[in-house]
C-alpha cells in the first residue's frame, strides 16, 4: 500500500494554496467545500496545495514549504507529493475517495463516475439515520456480535438496507422494529478453495468469509485469501477445527480434494 488513506477536517483551518491558474482554482473550490480556510504561502498550516504551472517556481515553492514541516501536494508533479488529492463520491455523510498515487487522476476520475452511477441519493440519508438509531440498536441486539451480524444481514445484497439501492427515510426504524433480515447463522462453516485467487470465492463464501469471528485455516492458505475476513476476525493455523469452535461464527478454510 504506498499510501495511508486518511480523511481530514479542515473546517475554519488554514490550507495554503499556491497558483493562479486552472487547476489551482479547481483545488480551492475543492477546500472551500470542506470548509477550509484558503491562504497564502506565510501562513502557519499543515498543508499545503501547490498548483504552480511554471516548474521551477513550482518546485522552489514546494521546498519552502517541505522546509517549515508542511505537507504538501504538487498538482501534475506527483514525485514530490507527501499526499495526494482522491476523486470524491460525496453521498455526505458518506465519503468515497479514489486514489492513484498521482499514477493517473483521469483514471481516479473514470471510477467516480462509475461509482457516481451505481450509489443511490439517498445513501447519505441511509447513514445518517444509522447514526441517529444507535441507542435503538444497541437495545435491539445488546451482545456486540450479534450486533454486527444483524447490520450486516441488512446491509448485505437484497437485504432491507441494502446500500445499492435507494431506501426509504423509515427503513431503519422498521428495520430496528422488527423486519431484520435474519443474520447468517452461528457455528462453524467450511470453505473449500478451488484456487487462491480471493475473486474466485463465490458470493455468499467472500460473505461468511468477512463475517466470521474466528478463522480456523491450514498452513498453504494464501494470505490474499485470509486478508478477505475482517481485520479483527482471530486467525488460527491448524490442520483441522476443533469440534466446538467458540460463540459466534467460525469458518473452517481449506483446499477441495484435500
Amino acid at each position: 500500500m504506498h499510501s495511508l488513506p486518511i480523511f481530514v477536517r479542515l473546517r475554519d483551518r488554514p490550507l495554503i494554496v499556491l497558483g493562479d491558474g486552472e487547476a489551482a482554482a479547481a483545488k480551492r473550490r475543492i477546500a472551500e467545500r470542506a470548509g477550509a480556510q484558503i491562504c497564502g504561502e506565510e501562513t502557519q498550516a499543515a498543508l499545503a496545495i501547490v498548483a504552480i504551472d511554471d516548474a521551477v517556481e513550482a518546485i522552489a515553492a514546494i521546498a519552502r514549504l517541505k522546509a517549515r514541516g508542511i505537507l504538501v501536494n504538487a498538482v501534475d508533479r506527483s514525485e514530490y507529493c507527501d499526499f495526494t488529492l482522491p476523486a470524491i463520491v460525496d453521498r455526505d455523510p458518506v465519503l468515497i475517495a479514489i486514489g492513484t498515487g498521482g499514477a493517473s487522476a483521469g483514471l481516479a476520475k473514470a471510477l467516480r463516475q462509475r461509482l457516481e452511477s451505481l450509489l443511490p441519493a439517498s445513501l447519505g440519508q441511509l447513514a445518517t439515520a444509522l447514526y441517529v438509531a444507535r441507542g435503538a440498536i444497541r437495545a435491539r441486539w445488546p451482545g456486540a456480535s450479534e450486533r454486527r451480524r444483524a447490520i450486516d444481514a441488512a446491509l448485505d445484497l437484497g437485504g432491507l438496507l441494502d446500500p445499492l439501492r435507494e431506501t426509504e427515510r423509515s427503513a431503519v426504524d422498521r428495520w430496528v422494529q422488527g423486519e431484520a433480515a435474519a443474520p447468517e447463522a452461528f457455528g462453524l462453516h467450511r470453505l473449500l478453495l478451488r484456487s487462491a485467487d480471493p475473486d474466485d470465492l463465490t458470493l455468499r463464501e467472500a460473505r461468511l468469509l468477512a463475517g466470521a469471528d474466528r478463522i480456523f485455516h491450514r498452513a498453504d492458505v494464501p494470505a490474499p485469501i485470509l486478508a478477505r475476513a475482517r481485520a479483527d476476525a482471530t486467525r488460527i493455523g491448524c490442520d483441522a477445527a476443533p469440534g466446538e469452535p467458540g460463540e459466534g461464527a467460525s469458518i473452517d478454510i481449506g483446499w477441495a480434494g484435500r
